[in-house]
């Protein structure tokens, strides 16, 4: 196996020490996972593409990452909750499904908890409840496994951007 010599400024060694820490002490697997991350990236942005992170799970508990271009958003409401959604292409072609609902919102009014229209807010007896905001990231390989998870109308604003070339080349 090769050797490489890095130089490492005394300013950046607590950096290298306390990588080398994180990964049980192979420095060459941290800074080789470090420049696959960097590479990928940067090809990316070189091909259009931006790193993405977005927020996962219940409230904004967990985030997800990945290199992609945004090709359409769509949303949609009732009086009781919202729900966005963002469909993104990734650099290996694959489609990337981002929904996020608001917390769902539950009434009842009145003392058989019934009430209905303008009578609903102005009841004496009222409950309500809402859960928690989520949302959730799924991975689909085509455009037709992920039209069985879209609204329509969604899907026909990806289909338009995705007939488009990313790069059209002129003989001029």
């Amino acid at each position: 196996m090769p050797n490489k010599t890095i130089y490492v400024s005394d300013s950046d060694l607590p950096l290298f020490q306390r990588a080398q820490e994180l990964v049980g002490g192979n420095l060459s697997k941290a800074i080789s996972s470090a420049l696959r991350r960097f590479v990928d990236v940067e090809e990316g942005k070189l091909e259009g593409f931006s790193e993405i992170t977005v927020h996962v799970g219940p409230g904004k508990a967990q985030r997800t990452r990945f290199v992609g271009v945004l090709l359409a958003e769509w949303g949609r409401s009732t009086k009781d909750r919202a729900e966005q959604f963002r469909v993104y292409q990734g650099r290996t072609g694959k489609f990337v499904l981002h929904t996020q609902r608001t917390p769902e919102t539950t009434w009842t009014a009145g003392a058989d908890g019934k009430a209905t229209g303008w009578r609903k807010y102005v009841a004496a007896d009222q409950t309500w409840g809402t859960g928690a905001a989520t949302s959730t990231v799924d991975v689909y390989e085509t455009l037709e496994e992920l039209a069985a998870h879209i609204p329509t109308e969604l899907y026909d604003l990806v289909k338009n951007t995705t007939d488009h070339a990313v790069v059209e080349d002129l003989d001029v």
